[in-house]
């Protein structure tokens, strides 16, 4: 109402200044010459008075014969009428229209006409405007200012939230994939939405609040915004830090706002994103913005648990913290339905491929499966990162379709990062980065409960100078003793190659020990897979859920438990070094043969690495015994007639005992190289 008044009084003030100035243009005179009627000019002129006359259109300067007190001849303006003519008038008087072509006795006067440009009277009526306009702009800034600072201070309050209308459906449930538990559960809020009467009927009373728990990535927003596409309802989207303001009490109004545009466009659906940052448990800090967090989250609670009964508004709420949030927020009544989204698996994503690919041109040789197998732990972000990087690599090569190669490196720079081709190696460190890679490869070919090798290279990526990267057989999502010992035997292998070869090793083992203490010593205080210690846990160690990052570590046992911890530690690292030399002693020639072929193509993968491991190490490397072996060994599940690759068992070393193999994913390999 303030800023409509506004305007108006602005386009009357300006309509008013336009009337005054042309008014001020038409019946101001331009100068401060006498003005006399045309009557007497005519006297004048026929007394001789008059030496000339200036017409320029209806006005006249006359200049007269007399002089004035400066000396100077003096000038009076006049007019002409409408319908009159001037040279008519003067030779009806008996006035001749020129001095020189006059006869004797006979008055004359000079008659000059005044050419006007195109822009005469507009030009002056610019220039008489000019200075009302300036004021009249200066104006509308002041007063825009005045109008934006008020309607900024109007709506300080207002809701953030961006609406979205059922009437354009972007997602729906066909877009989402590799989470059909999730989509099963928000089924019924879309049948819901659809049909209420239904639900009434029977007396259920549908959630009003879905948590969706989860890993960044895998696919919350897409989900609740399928959930307004397949019911077809307007959907609010909001961040839960839109909410948080420096002024006590915005929060809180912008939840009011947002819930009454929520009731007014009911059914419809109110996303919150990453609620956690308003929604943490309260009486964990004092004053400041804490107290406008408590607020709003107060506010939220109210507004839940507020609902009219016949208000088809459901709130679907988003975050990967859910050890953070207020026990309120999570009782009955407000969010009563914890939905979880984890990392999908291997079906899971070889769906969500199947997604990102459709209506790409996608080529023959590409088998989607694999990919599903070789993108453990990725996921639904990664996996749509992973195709469009592919489809840049076949772009940059100017190709027509997107084949299995771009998706092999596109697994790889999501992974590892892109190559580094300008990174300069010398013939030793790439010796020593072949032989290292080549270790952690023919360790793992050998080990029992390990993922068979799939590619191995010596080019850097990222901060590695090469890895290796191994496909398993199947999903697995538990993990064995033995598993945990053929992975620790495995990161070992470069560590031990480099001691077999060159006597002593380089800092190129160190994020593979890094990542071995680590896994020993979970097994030992966390997993109870120690057989000294007992299936017992050692310490209490805060995580952040779905992060997967330690905050902090509780001790709770004595120091005679930290040894007895730290030797059994020593001894599960000692005895994997032990059985990756073993076996890379054992199997010399198979190292020798790979390290070979890398320094020669520095990369091998799929059933070429595995027609080599496989091959008679005696045999020299040539390349083009190997240039058939494209397809990929994991589309054929091994077999008893045909193992994938044959066992071994070493002995054990004198003062060590382990059993059997180990074997558990290690996604990139070692570090290797410099």
């Amino acid at each position: 109402m303030y800023s409509r008044w506004l305007r108006n009084s602005f386009i009357y003030l300006l309509i008013l200044v336009a009337v005054i100035a042309i008014v001020f243009a038409f019946f101001s005179s331009g100068d401060d010459n006498q003005n006399v009627p045309l009557g007497e000019v005519l006297t004048q002129a026929k007394a001789g008075n008059v030496e000339e006359i200036q017409i320029d259109g209806r006005n006249l300067k006359v200049t007269l014969t007399e002089l004035d007190s400066s000396g100077e001849k003096q000038v009076v303006d006049s007019r002409i009428g409408p319908n009159s003519d001037l040279e008519t008038l003067l030779t009806e008087a008996g006035i001749a229209l020129s001095r020189d072509g006059a006869e004797a006795g006979q008055p004359a006067v000079n008659l000059e006409y005044k050419e006007s440009g195109g822009f005469g009277p507009w030009l002056g009526l610019l220039l008489n405007l000019l200075p009302f306009l300036l004021f009249g702009l200066f104006l509308l800034l002041i007063m825009r200012q005045a109008q934006g600072s008020n309607s900024q201070a109007m709506s300080f309050g207002k809701s953030r939230a961006r609406l979205f209308t059922g009437s354009k459906v972007t997602v729906t449930f066909a877009d989402v994939a590799g989470v059909d538990e999730a989509k099963e559960e928000l089924a019924e809020v879309v049948e819901f939405l659809k049909y209420p009467e239904k639900f009434a009927a029977l007396g259920a009373r549908i959630p009003k609040g879905v948590l969706l728990v989860g890993p960044p990535g895998t696919g919350k927003t897409l989900l609740s915004r399928a959930v307004a596409g397949e019911a077809g309802v307007p959907f609010f989207s909001i961040s839960g830090s839109e909410f948080v303001e420096m002024f006590v009490g915005v929060g809180a109004s912008r939840v009011r706002d947002l819930f009454d545009q929520a009731k007014k466009n009911a059914p419809c659906i109110v996303f919150v994103d990453e609620i956690d940052a308003v929604g943490r448990q309260r009486g964990a800090g004092l004053g400041g913005s804490h107290d406008e967090r408590e607020q709003t989250l107060n506010q939220i609670l109210v507004e839940m648990d507020g609902f009219d009964t016949g208000t088809n508004v459901i709130v679907i709420a988003a975050t990967n913290r859910p050890d953070i949030l207020d026990p309120a927020l999570l009782r009955p009544g407000r969010f009563d339905r914890k939905v979880i989204l984890d990392a999908p698996d291997v079906k899971g994503r070889e769906a969500i491929l199947a997604v990102h690919t459709k209506g790409k041109p996608i080529g023959e040789d590409v088998r989607v499966p694999t990919l599903a197998k070789s993108t453990p732990g990725f996921s639904g972000a990664d996996l749509a990162n992973l195709v469009n990087e592919a489809a840049i690599l076949a772009a940059r090569r100017n190709k027509k379709v997107i084949s299995m190669t771009e998706f092999e490196e596109a697994v790889d720079r999501v992974i590892a990062g892109p190559e580094r081709k300008s990174r300069v190696m010398t013939p030793h460190e790439k010796k020593l980065t072949a032989y290292h890679e080549g270790g952690h490869t023919v360790v793992a070919h050998f080990m029992e409960h390990h993922d068979p090798p799939h590619k191995v290279t010596i080019v850097s990526r990222g901060m590695a100078g090469g890895y290796t990267r191994f496909l398993p057989d199947e999903e697995s999502h538990y993990r064995t003793r033995s598993m945990f010992r053929d992975q620790l035997c495995t990161a070992l292998g470069g560590h031990a190659a480099e001691e077999l070869i060159f006597g002593e090793a380089s800092t190129g083992p160190s994020n593979d020990i890094e990542q071995v203490t680590r896994i020993a010593r979970a097994m030992v205080t966390r997993w109870g897979m120690s057989e000294r210690l007992g299936p017992r846990t050692f310490g209490k160690t805060e995580e952040m859920v779905f992060l997967g990052r330690e905050i902090a570590e509780t001790r709770n046992y004595s120091e005679k438990i930290a040894e007895e911890i730290d030797d059994e530690v020593r001894r599960l690292i000692e005895e994997a070094q032990e059985r990756a030399r073993h076996i890379l002693r054992e199997h010399r020639a198979v190292l020798d043969k790979l390290a070979t072929a890398l320094l020669d193509v520095e990369t091998l993968e799929g059933d070429r690495l595995a027609k080599l491991l496989n091959s008679d190490p005696n045999d020299p490397w040539r390349p083009e015994d190997y240039e058939d072996s494209r397809p990929d060994v994991s589309q054929k599940p091994p077999t008893e007639e045909a193992p994938r690759r044959p066992a071994f068992e070493p002995k054990p070393a004198p003062g060590l005992a382990w059993e059997g193999g180990s074997q558990a994913r290690m996604d990139g390999g070692g570090s290797g190289g410099a």
